[in-house]
């Protein structure tokens, strides 16, 4: 993989990591489109570079939020940012499961199958526009939405299905106030990507072997700027309603992706 390479995979990772167009689906159409041999395939070690940059600009970006839950949890008292971590606890059981017990069958559906990445496209685009229309409230997520949502981010595990736009569209759906919405989406998401990590490194799936090391920093770099840009933008957009744009997006390109499965 060379340098360019990496900064366009990072790019990708980066922006779609945050803004509900979905990641995976995007990086299968691509596959797709430029075939195999013009898109190189991303290592695991490659894959968790970037996971881990698109993490660390959570974190830069929620950095307050990260301390204060911190500091919360290590005075030891059942107070908001205790309760806060539980949530985020509770949410990640979800996926911890499907990770655990369904990688295999879950592996299965990232074969290069457009038109079903299309359908998952529309549903995320039906998601979007219905989250987009509801009303504001001040509601923070409660535990039993944090499961809900949780089942949700779970279901997203599959091409096509944003990960950002399935959990923040679920919270509003649920009546959750958008800004937090977002906030416990992105933040949320931190816990299962260190997670993964570190399974991997366990594992032993991980081999450093000192080769690309130019690339993969390069790579690195671009996930976590267009993180922080995403991250941030994405933040306003939830704001001020504007996910009917992600919306009209997921809905021409999965109609693209449909069209192109079937006459393609």
């Amino acid at each position: 993989m060379d340098i360019l390479d990496a900064i366009i995979l990072g790019i990708i990772q980066g922006l779609t990591e945050f803004l509900p167009v979905s990641s995976s689906g995007h990086l299968e159409l691509g596959k797709a489109i430029l075939g195999d041999n013009s898109v190189p395939e991303e290592s695991l070690l490659f894959t968790v570079v970037l996971h881990f940059a698109t993490a660390l600009s959570t974190i830069v970006v929620f950095r307050k939020d990260v301390w204060e839950i911190l500091r919360g949890l290590f005075s030891f008292k059942w107070n908001e940012e205790t309760q806060f971590s539980l949530k985020i606890i509770v949410s990640m059981l979800p996926a911890v499961f499907v990770g655990l017990f369904f990688e295999e069958q879950l592996e299965a559906f990232f074969g290069g199958n457009i038109r079903f990445v299309g359908f998952m496209l529309l549903i995320t685009a039906v998601l979007l526009y219905f989250a987009d229309k509801a009303k504001d409230t001040d509601k923070k997520v409660s535990f039993k939405n944090a499961f809900i949502v949780g089942v949700s981010q779970a279901i997203a595990m599959l091409p096509g299905i944003s990960r950002s736009g399935a959990t923040i569209s679920t919270s509003v759906l649920l009546g959750v106030d958008k800004t937090k919405a977002a906030r416990f989406s992105f933040l949320m998401v931190v816990p299962l990507i260190f997670g993964k990590i570190g399974k991997d490194l366990l594992s032993g799936d991980l081999t450093f072997t000192g080769e690309n090391n130019v690339a993969m920093g390069a790579g690195f770099i671009a996930a976590f700027v267009a993180g922080l840009a995403a991250c941030t933008w994405m933040i306003q957009l939830v704001k001020k309603s504007k996910l009917s744009y992600f919306a009209i997006y997921c809905l021409i390109v999965g109609l693209i992706a449909i069209g192109y499965g079937f006459w393609g």
